[in-house]
């Protein structure tokens, strides 16, 4: 059982046996017997399967970034957070069905979407802990966000307590107090910065 392929090509992994213990519409926990590249004998891992996922930079006309405080159960707190969203549909259908996806996500979790002046660019994708699960998150930056009529509607099993756009040498400085504490948003902001595509020292 796959909920999503890798983004990348590899070569000489051989999975000899799996055993799935644990399975819903979310995930799967699987013991894997495999063989790597490196390491002829069989290895035992026990990996988490999950879908793909999309995080959204959304930047507003006047270059401020948008983030959502939202309530996450497994850490007991509400954090700031880049829209993001899992991929239902097999993400092996390309670029185009994913960055889709982004934008449905940037409706639903922040009431926004890129307006005439604005554009789209993907900016690659990272693994949240590939010492435990195959999920990876595509990125995508978007330009020019404007409102959109009625506002944010998120999914029910979502708690999004607001939305706000921040300067980004506000955003710079709330990564540094560790106010901003999610991989998804660490990373994109990582990912921007390092591209040049962004400022965070103003």
């Amino acid at each position: 059982m796959k909920f999503s392929s890798l983004p990348y090509a590899t070569e000489g992994w051989e999975i000899v046996a799996q055993e799935t213990h644990f399975a819903n519409e979310h995930l799967a926990v699987v013991s894997e017997d495999v063989r790597t590249p490196n390491r002829p004998e069989v290895r035992k891992w026990t990996v988490v399967q999950r879908k793909a996922a999309v995080g959204i930079a959304a930047l507003t006309p006047a270059g401020e970034l948008l983030l959502i405080r939202q309530e996450r159960i497994p850490i007991q707190a509400a954090i700031w957070e880049v829209p993001a969203g899992q991929i239902d549909e097999p993400d092996t259908k390309g670029l185009p069905a994913i960055e889709a996806v982004a934008r449905r996500e940037l409706r639903e979790e922040a009431g926004y979407e890129v307006g005439p002046d604005g554009k789209w660019e993907p900016v690659g994708y990272f693994f949240s802990s590939p010492g435990l699960t195959d999920e990876h998150s595509y990125f995508f930056l978007a330009r020019g966000v404007v409102p959109v009529a009625g506002g944010s509607a998120p999914d029910e099993a979502e708690t999004i307590l607001e939305c706000r756009a921040f300067a980004l040498p506000e955003v710079g400085r709330m990564i540094a107090r560790n106010e901003i504490m999610d991989a998804n948003t660490l990373s994109i902001c990582a990912k921007l910065s390092a591209l040049g595509m962004i400022d965070f020292h103003g």
